[in-house]
């Protein structure tokens, strides 16, 4: 069941070009802690910025912590990391070890999710990795536009449980790592003054909902299936990678059988060849009356959903087996027309701008050879998880 909180005060943050410069005001603005979790931090443009935004944090006595995955940074300079530390800043990978030969479960488990809290009192969750919007795969540079994505700034009572994920994360590494004396609460505003909580800053509800491997394995899936069960009107859903399962896949058909506009706006480059397996529903979906839109203009690495103009969610996760079984996840998802109104608006425009809409006759008359790779993709797929979940037994 997902646990709404009233009282805050959310903001949408279009690209990086709005949440850069909101996160590194933030990080300015920090007097007690700061803690930033990333599957990406790019030794780019962006990364150097917000880098250099949390040494000179951490040089004025904030307790600064960086939690970045093993795999998705596996290509940032050791150097880069060694001028962090000398500069204050508490770094620490998430499963430093990787290996592209091996199908062990430990070894995929990522962390994918994406959150930043400062002092407990501003946080920020979404998709936007520390890496240049341009930084756009298979693409010439400064001929393309910038990448699309979301994240939230968020103020107000939802800091608690957003803080407390971050706090167990941090000390469950350090943990591990034998640094639990580098812990420090997101709360803690010094050593002789009262501890800060979060108090009422808007009259927004809002959920934390995330995906661990542990008590929390499907809560972000649940939290998407409850709005699309109960779903009257619309659902509009934009999602990089996107792969639903059997049960996702039968409650968006039987949402669109009910008379639910469903409108689907998906990656249309192809940035790793197991994106091809989402074709696979593509003919299900178009025969339902589901429209689907494939942005093509640039690389679409949204996750984010609207449905019936008040419930919305921002995050990480995608909606694939990956994401929803292996990843570490986190999302907000929103009950507010307002804010509803605002992030469909900005999907609608992406769709507008930069994307193609598949024509069900096209589709399934033509494509022989997508819909037959899609198949294998998907075959490759299930023996992929197979083999991870035999690891796992």
């Amino acid at each position: 069941m997902t646990n709404f909180i009233k009282g805050n005060q959310i903001h949408l943050l279009r690209n990086g070009i709005e949440y850069f410069p909101a996160l590194e005001a933030a990080i300015a603005q920090a007097k007690s802690s700061i803690y930033l979790q990333t599957y990406i931090f790019a030794q780019d443009a962006v990364g150097v910025t917000i880098g250099n935004a949390l040494m000179t944090a951490a040089r004025r006595g904030v307790a600064t912590h960086l939690l970045i995955d093993g795999f998705g940074s596996k290509d940032l300079p050791s150097s880069f990391v060694e001028m962090l530390e000398e500069g204050g800043v508490q770094v620490m990978f998430y499963r430093p070890k990787i290996s592209p030969w091996t199908f062990k479960k430990n070894r995929l488990r990522r962390l994918h999710q994406k959150v930043a809290v400062i002092d407990g009192i501003v946080g920020f969750v979404g998709g936007i990795n520390i890496i240049d919007d341009f930084d756009v795969p298979n693409s010439v540079p400064n001929n393309v536009p910038p990448r699309i994505d979301y994240a939230v700034r968020i103020e107000g009572p939802l800091l608690t449980p957003i803080s407390a994920n971050v706090l167990k994360l941090w000390r469950r590494m350090a943990w591990l790592r034998f640094r639990l004396g580098s812990t420090q609460s997101p709360f803690s505003m010094g050593e002789h003054k009262q501890p800060y909580l979060p108090a009422v800053a808007g009259d927004i509800e809002a959920a934390f909902v995330v995906r661990d491997n542990v008590l929390r394995r499907r809560d972000i899936e649940h939290a998407y299936l409850t709005a699309i069960e109960h779903a009257k009107t619309e659902i509009v859903i934009a999602n990089a990678y996107f792969v639903p399962g059997y049960r996702f896949r039968k409650a968006l058909i039987a949402a669109s059988t009910r008379g639910v506009k469903v409108t689907l706006l998906l990656q249309g480059r192809l940035e790793y060849f197991l994106m091809l397996a989402t074709h696979a529903f593509y003919s299900e979906f178009l025969c339902n009356g589901i429209r689907i839109f494939e942005y093509r203009k640039s690389l679409m690495h949204s996750k984010v959903a609207v449905i019936d103009g008040h419930w919305a969610t921002v995050g990480s996760s995608n909606l694939d087996p990956f994401s929803l079984l292996l990843a570490r996840e986190a999302n907000v998802v929103v009950n507010d027309q307002q804010f509803s109104a605002e992030l469909k608006a900005s999907v609608l425009a992406n769709i507008h701008a930069g994307a193609i809409q598949i024509d069900p006759h096209d589709w399934v008359v033509g494509n022989f050879f997508k819909r037959t790779v899609s198949k294998m993709m998907i075959g490759l797929m299930r023996v992929l998880l197979g083999l991870i979940g035999k690891d796992s037994q």
